[in-house]
Order: structure tokens, then sequence, then C-alpha cells
């Protein structure tokens, strides 16, 4: 199995891990890969799993409501349910508490520098007026940063190298001013923590042994190293893994993704457009399939490209087992057929697994059947085998139809086509927005909403909804 190559270095126990989405949406596919690795991780070395919501920004990232409990049950879905559900915005009191204390140790400062003007000094390597004022007069900052000051007039800086070779690390912010209602403690709150701030105090608390972060926020444990050093603790095990695009994915952001929604773009987090974990599990995508696929990235710094054909690979193993076969018969034409004989087709629910049962169709001669119009451009002449009979021999062919003769003998070479004479309408909603309409055997109004089947030679799919009648599926992959 991939994950038996997941391993921490000496093999440590009693390891805590954490995974802290922004609650701005539900979790994407490209969460998974934290989420599964850091809960098997945990795991495996018989350790704790956390999921810590990162809620501290209420204007850039600010988070929806529903989208606390929407992680949950991504989390649930996943397999992956936590020891632990820590809030960050739950815990400003606390944070403040160490931000008073590092003032009183001379470690952080009250800045009330312009932004431009700082930015320009710190890049230079200055220090600001703010940063050589006293305790007692950053107290009283602190506390006007509560009452007075406006938004963006001051920040609480967190003192390091004022000439360290990096400027993102010179002098961070800690915390600033969000006047914003925040969904769950409203206005309670004026004064924020930046996500620095507020993750390193909160693993430091929660005990957290190993983080796992993709190699572009190398810096964000730099920073927070200065406030572990001046508090004395030891700073957590920290894997940098390297970042994987995965093809075939698109490039979405959780913000944009919101605009749409709301715009009317997309239906839903869970329009099978988007790459939410919630979309793909209506496409009929497996957590298992989800995890076999994650697991197998492993730990490795390197960046790599890695395609969903591996993941629908996975998927595929699965659902060719469990799947049942139906026909679909998308853009459907008529197909007349001289001297077809009235009979019962029976087919297999699965070619393998005949202790499933059939499919049945009862034929009328005088009735015409239904074909693909992928199916419908046949040359004049050409034997074809219609699945579950004989084969035809196609006459005519025109915009509206196509006529043939049955032959009553077998081509094993012969093209094969299905057909279906009773149906059921149905229309299929495709990952890259469109729909195909057409007809499906009768038996798919059987099967239970969230079925998944596999429509030969077209694909899996699974049952979204029964609309007056009329079938609705979301395909899956091929």
């Amino acid at each position: 199995m991939a994950e038996d190559t997941l391993r921490l270095e000496g093999d440590p126990k009693g390891v805590v891990l954490r995974f802290a989405p922004n609650p701005n949406g539900p979790l994407t596919l490209g969460h998974a890969r934290g989420v599964l690795t850091n809960h098997y991780l945990a795991r495996k070395y018989k350790g704790r799993f956390i999921l810590r919501f990162d809620d501290t920004d209420p204007r850039t990232k600010k988070p929806l409501l529903e989208a606390y409990e929407w992680i949950k049950e991504d989390f649930h879905w996943l397999g992956c349910d936590p020891d632990e559900v820590v809030i960050a915005s739950q815990n400003i009191d606390s944070y403040y508490q160490y931000a008073e204390k590092l003032i009183d140790m001379g470690h952080a400062y009250v800045c009330t520098c312009e932004r431009e003007a700082f930015k320009t000094m710190k890049n230079q390597s200055i220090a600001c007026p703010c940063r050589g004022l006293s305790q007692v007069d950053n107290k009283a900052r602190w506390e006007r940063m509560f009452s007075s000051y406006k938004g963006g007039e001051a920040t609480l800086k967190i003192k390091t190298d004022i000439k360290h070779p990096d400027p993102a690390l010179r002098d961070w912010t800690g915390f600033r001013i969000i006047d914003d209602k925040h969904p769950l403690v409203g206005k309670k709150y004026r004064v924020w923590p930046m996500l620095d701030f507020e993750s390193a105090v909160e693993d430091h608390v929660r005990g957290v042994t190993h983080i796992i972060r993709g190699i572009d926020l190398m810096d964000s444990g730099l920073k927070q190293k200065y406030v572990y050093d001046y508090f004395g603790w030891s700073y957590p095990n920290v894997i940098l893994w390297g970042r994987i695009q995965i093809d075939g994915l698109g490039r979405f952001s959780t913000s944009k993704m919101a605009q749409d929604i709301a715009s009317g773009v997309f239906s839903g987090w869970d329009d099978p457009q988007l790459p939410t974990l919630r979309a793909l599990r209506r496409r009929g995508i497996l957590p298992e399939s989800i995890r076999e696929f994650m697991l197998s990235l492993g730990l490795s710094d390197n960046a790599a490209a890695v395609s969903m054909e591996n993941l629908y690979s996975a998927n595929r193993k699965i659902l060719d087992e469990t799947t049942n076969r139906y026909f679909f018969i998308p853009e459907p034409m008529e197909l007349h057929i001289e001297g077809i004989p009235g009979k019962t087709i029976r087919m297999p629910l699965h070619p393998t697994h005949k202790d499933r049962g059939v499919r049945e169709q009862c034929l009328d001669p005088q009735r015409c059947i239904y074909i693909a119009k992928k199916d419908a451009g046949l040359p004049v002449g050409e034997v074809v085998k219609l699945m579950g009979l004989s084969c035809i021999q196609v006459e005519s062919v025109n915009e509206r139809q196509v006529k043939a003769k049955y032959t009553r003998q077998e081509n094993k070479k012969a093209k094969k086509i299905q057909c279906l004479q009773d149906y059921v309408e149905c229309t299929v909603l495709k990952p890259d927005g469109a729909a195909d309409n057409g007809y499906c055997e009768p038996q798919c109004q059987s099967l239970d909403a969230g079925t998944i089947i596999q429509f030969e030679r077209y694909g899996f799919c699974r049952l979204d909804a029964k609309d007056d009648g009329k079938l609705v599926f979301v395909y899956g992959h091929n």
C-alpha cells in the first residue's frame, strides 16, 4: 500500500498533528492531501489529530457560518474524524494575554507608522520610530488599539532581527485592527491576530509535535520561531512538502468559487465543475479512492505534477467490481428494423457477477427502437451488432432515422451498438458544465438517489435526483 511508505523520522509515539483550514468554504481536493496525511500519521503513531479552524480574518478571508459544519462533514466523509476541534476565534482572549507578555518582555511594539513608510524602512533594514518606545508607551498604545485607533492606524509588531537578510522576516505583524463582523463572535473583537501569531500559540497550547506544510510556507515557521524562542518553547518538527499540480483539476480559489456561486455561474459548492470534495462526492468519486491517490504522493519536498486520471484509475478499480451496468442512449434517433423478432432481451447487471441478475427488454416488432446519434452515422450496407440481439444491415440513413434489415447472423467483427425500445428520459450532468440528454433503461427508475452505476460504453455515473419521472445523473469518469 502507498501509505506504508509514509513515516516520521525516529518512529515517534504519541504524536500530535493538525490540519487547519480557513472556514471560508468547504474543502477541496487539494485540502484532502493535508487532511488524509495528518490523520494517517496520527493514527499510525497512536497519537492525536486536531481540526483547527483558522478563522481570525473576518475581512479578507471572511469565514462562512455554514463552512464550519461543511468541513466537519468533509472530514467525516474522508474517514478522518478529529480527536479535537479547535476554533481560533473562540480563543482570542488567550492570544491577547500572550501579546501583552511579549510587550512586557520588550519583544513586541505597537507601530503607528503609515504602511508604505514602514515597508520602505523595513526593506532598508531601518527600525521605525515606534520600535524604540518603552513598554509603558507600548502598553498604552496597545490599549488604544481596542478603543481609539482606527483600522489601519496601528498594528502590533513582533520584534525580530531588523537586519535579517530576508525582509519578510523583519518585524512582522502579529495583530491588526478589523471592525468587520465575524460570523461566530460578531463584533466582540476588533483587534485580531494574524495567522502566524494565532497558529504559533495554538500549536504550542495543543501540544502539536509535527507540522506538515507546503515548502512555500517555510517563512511561517521562521517567523513563529521568534515567538517560541521568546517564551522558551520548543518548536514542533516541521515537514515541508512540495507543491502538487493536479492536471485536469483546473485552477480555482475558494473566494472566486464563492463569487461565482453567488453570481449564478455555478449552482452551488457541489457543482460538478468544481474541485470541492462535495462536488467529487456528487460525481461518485469514493473517499477510498481519494485516500489512495493522496497518500501515494508521500512527503517529498519536490514539486510534482499528477493527473486526475490517477484518481479516476483508483476509483475505477473499486467501481468496476461494485457497479451494475445499464444502457444510456444520448441524443436518441429512431432505428426501424425490418424482420426484427418479438423477443425478450436479457443482459446481465454485471458481466462477471451473474448472481446479481439481469435486466430485461421486451421487443415489439411493430415499434422502432432507439440508438445514439453518434452511432447513427453508418454507411449503407454496413453490418452492425445490436447488443443483446443479432446483427442488422443498414439500408438507409437520414437526419431523423435509420432503416435496417435484421440478418439473424452473428459477426464478431461488427461494431456493437446499444439500443432501447422502452426507456426513461434522463440527463447526465458533465464536469465541463455540459449535459447529455437521452434515454436510459426503465430499470433505472428503481435505483435510489446516490446509487453509482456504469452506463456501458459511456462511463460511471451517480443518480443525483428523480425529477417528475426524469432521472438526473452526474458523470464521474470513463
